[in-house]
């Protein structure tokens, strides 16, 4: 993997404006606000900030090419330009990835194999899956037929969080476009730049001006609400905080907008006492630190049958120590930063919360020492606390979590499905009837047994309760991001 110098990583940050019916454009009032590399603490370029104005012209745009030329491209001529546009992403991967790796903190590294090259492969999956799709027919006793047709939804309005910036909008985007849409989106105002560089390729790759639009800016009283609000948006698809999801609901109610949400998670990961102890720690490190712990299908919650937990949290504890943290761009660095002051602040206080309501810090708790600048929190690992303790309840979205023992299955079932998140869970053992019984019994969206995010596109990917609303993947996406007529011929 070929790492950047210092020298070369500023300058390939980018300042970013508006995308809007195929041309860059600053805002009406020539606002921006500053782009901040969270690892440094450094301003590195600015940002234009866009409002109802702006949104009202991407809206406008985006109509007026869901009645263009775009309407008459075939599934081929669409999976073309959808093909065309993974390729070109992977063409400047290390772009890309240096982009996300100054705005998010996340380690060059991850961002290069996970991000950018999932991205592509959203783009590349869809491509396909597009031309493989068919339509419901029924015989009714040879009295009549009934056929159904997809048509686009029309303007979609995308509200994209910060964590993984590209991999999430392309997820979104990838299935949007492949259903015949139009959109405009709003990236997270802390994480601009991968978004803006992709509305080149998307113009390289041969999309109609107006197909795509980006409008940068913030969320209240600003382009997310205008968005969320605007009569003629007919779908919103955000990801994020489940307490944003609910404005952007109340925003979208009086024009009855579709909507699908992922939200927060608090994900319990179960791990029995005969499951394979050196495969749990390792995919465990994983689902507790990647990213910094800002996923949110991070396994933050740990339940460890009660004759394995003391050798379970010895082996965790020091796998963990052993974690590097720093500068992203160094290949050894496994942690790398949180997104930015606020967020720093929020976890830095859950711990001493923690702390406060009696707990043990295993490791880590708080800033490295060697860090003067950058929103760097050591890796940490809590134990000591019930099920009643805030930090075991909320959603942190850091590097950390919180480790219990449990006696029973019917201890753990019971506990794992006490909150009111439900995204996702994972359950550790060899147990063939135990794996298949409890994943039966957990309330969440998403449940691995004996792996972390392993993903198939095709799958139906989504929250219950307080983690969203919705499927996205394969057909799922589709149901989005259509919509259904059925016409029926009598005979």
């Amino acid at each position: 993997m070929k790492m950047i110098s210092k020298e070369n990583r500023r300058s390939k940050a980018i300042n970013c404006k508006h995308y809007i019916d195929g041309e860059f454009i600053e805002s009406d009032q020539l606002k921006t606000f500053n782009n901040v590399n969270p690892a440094t603490e450094e301003i590195i370029g600015l940002v234009a900030e866009g409002g109802k104005a702006e949104v009202d012209r991407a809206v406008s745009a985006a109509r007026n090419a869901l009645n263009g030329p775009w309407k008459t491209f075939t599934d081929n001529k669409r999976s073309t330009i959808l093909r065309k546009i993974g390729d070109l992403i992977l063409e400047i991967k290390e772009e890309l990835a240096v982009l996300e790796t100054l705005d998010t903190g996340k380690p060059y590294s991850l961002a290069l194999e996970m991000d950018i090259k999932r991205s592509a492969h959203n783009f590349h999956f869809f491509a396909d899956y597009l031309t493989t799709l068919g339509n419901e027919s029924y015989n009714q006793d040879n009295i009549a037929l009934h056929y159904s047709i997809r048509r686009p939804v029309g303007v979609v309005g995308m509200i994209n969080p910060w964590n993984l910036p590209l991999l999430l909008l392309t997820w979104k985007l990838a299935p949007c476009l492949a259903a015949g849409n139009t959109t405009v989106m709003k990236p997270a105002e802390l994480t601009p730049m991968t978004a803006t560089k992709l509305m080149e390729i998307c113009k390289e790759a041969g999309l109609p001006d107006g197909v795509v639009n980006l409008v940068h800016g913030f969320g209240a009283d600003s382009a997310g609400a205008a968005l969320s609000e605007h009569p003629d948006v007919d779908a919103i698809t955000f990801t994020g905080e489940t307490k944003t999801g609910t404005e952007i609901m109340k925003a979208a109610a009086p024009t009855l907008k579709k909507v699908s949400f992922e939200l927060g998670g608090k994900n319990p990961n179960i791990i029995f006492a005969d499951a394979n102890l050196e495969e749990v720690i390792e995919t465990t490190l994983k689902s507790s630190f990647m990213n910094q712990g800002e996923v949110c299908l991070c396994g933050s919650r740990i339940y460890v049958e009660n004759e394995l937990y003391e050798e379970f949290i010895e082996k965790l504890t020091n796998r963990t120590k052993a974690l590097k943290i720093g500068d992203p761009f160094n290949e050894e660095t496994n942690i790398g930063a949180v997104i930015g002051k606020d967020h720093y602040e929020k976890v830095i206080r859950y711990i001493e919360l923690a702390k406060s309501e009696g707990a043990t810090i295993l490791t880590g708790g708080g800033r490295p020492e060697q860090f003067e600048k950058g929103y760097f929190i050591e890796p940490t690992i809590i134990t000591g606390v019930n099920r009643y303790s805030r930090c075991v309840r909320e959603e942190i979205f850091g590097p950390v979590v919180t480790v219990m023992p449990f006696y029973t299955e019917e201890e753990v079932i019971e506990q794992a499905n006490d909150t009111h998140y439900g995204l996702g869970a994972t359950i550790w053992t060899n147990e063939l009837r135990r794996a298949h019984r409890v994943a039966s019994l957990i309330e969440a969206g998403i449940i691995w047994v004996n792996t972390w995010y392993l993903r198939d596109l095709r799958t139906p990917f989504g929250g219950m309760k307080h983690s969203g609303i919705g499927r996205e993947g394969g057909a799922h996406s589709f149901e989005f991001y259509s919509e259904v007529s059925n016409i029926t011929i009598k005979l």
